[in-house]
């Protein structure tokens, strides 16, 4: 799950960490109202989305004037914004941020993320910050420094010093970059974060003494399967930014992800799944979502899969992958069927059963009069799915 840049600004202020005045507007007059309440002469409008690379698209403002950051609000609340992490059909752009300009002197990249290699949280930090890291690890990999933390006793001062020095900073700024660290640690830990983004984390100030430590922009990304006991968190939830298919299937119990290709995947098991991903690819053809049915599957949940998978109008065919352990799949033969008579399903169905009660539900298939085509393995079934979409093209 993912949350607004003022909302990961807001979680980060509760922990201690320095972040810039500002507040949220929903039309173009209230965001006239927070940058006069906020005072000043120079503000920063900033589009709310769930995605990066909003400056490079015009969702990012510095202005001057208090008309300007109402004209700045008028031009992107209600607007789609089209970044290179929202696809073409960009976001709608439902509320911005208003915060006091910063005096940035300089400009550091800093994230916490789960290292699935080590299991472990993993500060990744760089000296070149107000762009994608992605970029700065492909040019400058000597520029990116990494540092694991020990999860039996945590995030060490003296890691938190070897970071700063390796980005360049130093003298006093060395113990702000100490408390700095440790804070977003505790609230990654504490909130079941997956995911803590700092870019940039910038030096401001006039110089000399009054230098110090910001946060000017922060990305969260929460574990799902912990929310149950993050109710801060989920109320921070905006489903607006959300795929509606996804919200759903959240709603039936199923994981469901979308996708760009045109052959619908409905598999129980995650690692099953994946690999049903990579066969359908591997045959040429290209997955329209990932479904993970889970276990026990009852054929309403099957028949709901379906649904989701066919809301979809690029999905060509269906491959129905399952290998039944807890699942049965007599049920899931009974919910295909049910699927088909409620839905009117046009498309291919192709099957492939095995494990629990998998002659009885071979049974059941065969004898329903509709037109399965069934598949004895994985291999198979992709393959059969993908020669199905290339026959239909004209």
């Amino acid at each position: 799950m993912n949350i607004h840049e003022y909302q990961a600004k807001e979680l980060l202020q509760s922990y201690g960490v320095p972040v810039p005045t500002g507040g949220v507007a929903f039309n173009p007059t209230q965001a006239r109202q927070v940058a006069e309440e906020l005072g000043g002469s120079r503000w920063v409008v900033k589009a709310q989305i769930h995605a990066g690379g909003r400056g490079k698209a015009g969702g990012v403002k510095v202005v001057d004037a208090l008309d300007e950051v109402k004209k700045a609000a008028e031009a992107m609340i209600g607007t789609r914004l089209v970044t290179h992490q929202t696809g073409p059909e960009g976001s709608l752009v439902q509320r911005v941020w208003i915060e006091e300009a910063s005096p940035i002197r300089r400009e550091f990249y800093l994230g916490f993320v789960i290292d699935r290699g080590t299991q472990r949280i993993t500060v990744i930090a760089s000296s070149e910050g107000g762009m994608d890291i992605e970029e700065v690890a492909k040019t400058s990999p000597d520029k990116i420094i990494r540092e694991v933390i020990d999860p039996a006793i945590g995030l060490r001062d003296f890691q938190c010093r070897k970071v700063a020095t390796a980005i360049g900073l130093k003298g006093k700024l060395m113990p702000q970059m100490v408390k700095l660290m440790k804070a977003i640690y505790r609230c990654l830990r504490d909130r079941d974060a997956l995911q803590a983004e700092i870019n940039p984390l910038a030096v401001v100030g006039s110089g000399g003494e009054d230098e110090k430590l910001m946060v000017l922009d922060a990305k969260f990304n929460f574990d799902d399967n912990a929310l149950y006991r993050q109710k801060t968190i989920v109320e921070m939830r905006d489903l607006a930014e959300e795929d509606p298919k996804e919200v759903e299937a959240t709603g039936h119990g199923l994981n469901y992800i979308a996708l760009d290709g045109n052959i619908g995947c409905i598999v129980n098991g995650a690692g099953l799944a994946m690999a049903s991903l990579d066969a359908i690819t591997l045959h040429g053809g290209r997955p329209a979502n990932f479904l993970d049915v889970g276990g026990g599957a009852s054929p309403e949940k099957v028949t709901n899969a379906c649904r989701i998978v066919l809301e979809d109008p690029n999905v060509r065919c269906i491959l129905v992958n399952i290998f039944a352990g807890i699942n049965r799949c007599d049920w899931i033969a009974k919910g295909l069927i049910q699927a088909c008579d409620s839905l009117k399903i046009q498309v291919p169905l192709i099957v492939r059963l095995a494990g629990t009660n998998v002659e009885e539900g071979r049974k059941i298939l065969a004898e329903s009069g509709l037109s399965f085509i069934t598949a004895e393995n994985l291999d198979n079934a992709a393959a059969k799915a993908v020669a199905i979409v290339k026959e239909q093209q004209p």
